[in-house]
């Protein structure tokens, strides 16, 4: 009985080897195709460090492939299943139900990854794994986990959360080694935090996994004060640790392009930046709860401004802010207003009001237009007077875009590079001034 596997077998470890193992058990013959990097960039996988011939041969020297082959584009399943004669198609349950359709060709048997694979045994196996913890259960830390799987190098492999039942079901649903019952427990086990609980929580958790030497990468905003944001990556720094805001647009390769452009020239000088995020939330949710930092600028102002500060800058003159306000003093909808010396620009936020999210940008010879949702920069266009004159560009923007921060930050702890252009300490420092400014001294509206 044939049995056929998929991987990118990136940096070899017990875990790989374990799920190998496995697949070779459900039959007497195992086929395993390793990815290409070319395709590995095509299906959105980041920061694949070995070569091809490297991973071919780091497979082929487990002694556990009968037969090794290469994988090099979108569709080759159905046909290699076809060619060889498999019985049985296996790959991890981290893809469960992802190639549900391959039933129809042989039988899909999905395997646990790690099931039984102790901490140590990882750690002394998996040369250059970066071990991290999520601390937070909620929908972002779901989606977290699901984009880390397309970012070789790193592994979350634990948990933690307030509640034992949220946190257990997290585990158990995603697969993962621990459920810690305390946050101490979880820095013990890991050597990076990914922060995704309530606003107002950030600053103490990051601080405290900054004492214990781990390093952060931190949801947005990172701090509701730019004084704690200053304390924070001063702390970082003395320590010589990462701490990195994950905020997700800044990493996009499409959004990248677009300030390059933008920057560039083509359009002239930049005289206004007019960007707007909105979503309509359930005002039963977390968004709309004071206690946990709610309200529409503190959870996305932190997208519109970053795309004012990339394409303007940092040296504002002066801001205002309007906002329409809840009975419990929530911001619905909020406009930041804020004055350059040669330009101006306004970031529109709504957890109860729905607009246009676009993106537009004002040049003396012309203007960029990015339409909604820019934040997940896929197309873009410049416009000028000659319409002839017009240029689309695309871009790609793979899943959640979450990929995109894990992949800096991995790369940022393998390289010791404290700071990153995509996106500063000083850029995240401004970010929580300004939002600490508009949260403050906004003028009620209605």
């Amino acid at each position: 009985m044939k049995v056929i596997t998929y991987g990118t077998f990136d940096l070899f470890h017990e875990g790989h080897r374990r799920l190998l193992r496995r697949a070779r058990e459900l039959g007497d013959y195992l086929i395993v195709a390793v990815t290409t990097e070319g395709f590995d960039d095509a299906r959105g996988k980041l920061n694949v460090r070995e070569s091809l011939m490297d991973r071919l041969r780091t497979v082929q020297e487990s002694g556990l492939a009968d037969e090794v082959i290469i994988e090099e584009y979108e569709g080759q399943k159905i046909h290699d299943i076809q060619r060889y004669g498999v019985d049985i198609f296996a790959i991890g349950s981290d893809w469960l139900g992802k190639f549900d359709y391959l039933n129809d060709y042989c039988k899909v048997v999905y395997l646990d990854r790690t099931k039984g694979v102790s901490s140590t045994e990882l750690r002394n196996e998996s040369s250059g794994i970066l071990r991290i913890g999520a601390v937070g259960s909620g929908r972002i830390a779901h989606r977290f986990v699901d984009e880390s799987r397309y970012v070789s190098g790193v592994e979350v492999a634990s948990v933690y959360s307030r509640t034992p039942a949220a946190r257990e079901a997290f585990a158990a649903k995603h697969e993962l080694e621990h459920c810690a019952d305390s946050y101490q427990q979880l820095l013990d086990d890991v050597a990076a935090v990914y922060v995704a609980t309530p606003h107002p929580s950030h600053a103490s958790i990051v601080r405290q996994a900054l004492e214990a030497g781990r390093h952060v990468l931190c949801e947005k905003p990172l701090s509701l004060s730019g004084t704690e944001a200053r304390e924070l990556f001063a702390l970082a720094e003395s320590k010589g640790l990462v701490l990195l805001e994950a905020l997700k647009t800044a990493f996009a390769p499409g959004f990248q392009r677009m300030v390059a452009v933008a920057r560039s020239g083509s359009i002239g000088d930049i005289r206004s930046v007019d960007a707007t995020f909105t979503k309509l939330v359930d005002p039963g949710l977390r968004e709309f709860d004071p206690e946990q930092g709610g309200g529409s600028i503190s959870e996305l102002a932190s997208y519109p401004l970053l795309a004012v500060l990339k394409l303007i800058g940092t040296d504002h003159e002066a801001i205002t802010t309007h906002a329409f306000v809840t009975e419990k003093g929530v911001d619905e909808f909020a406009r930041i207003d804020l004055r350059f010396p040669h330009a101006i620009a306004s970031a529109r936020t709504g957890i109860g009001v729905k607009a246009e999210g676009d993106l537009v940008v004002a040049g003396t010879r012309g203007q960029l237009y990015v339409p909604a949702p820019w934040w997940k920069t896929e197309y873009f266009e410049t416009r000028f007077e000659d319409a002839r004159n017009n240029k689309r560009f695309y871009f790609k923007f793979d899943g959640d875009g979450l990929r995109y921060e894990i992949a800096e930050f991995g790369a940022m702890i393998r390289d010791s590079e404290l700071d990153t252009f995509k996106l500063r300490r000083d850029e995240s420092i401004w970010l929580a001034d300004v939002i600490e400014s508009a949260r403050s001294e906004f003028v009620r509206v209605g």
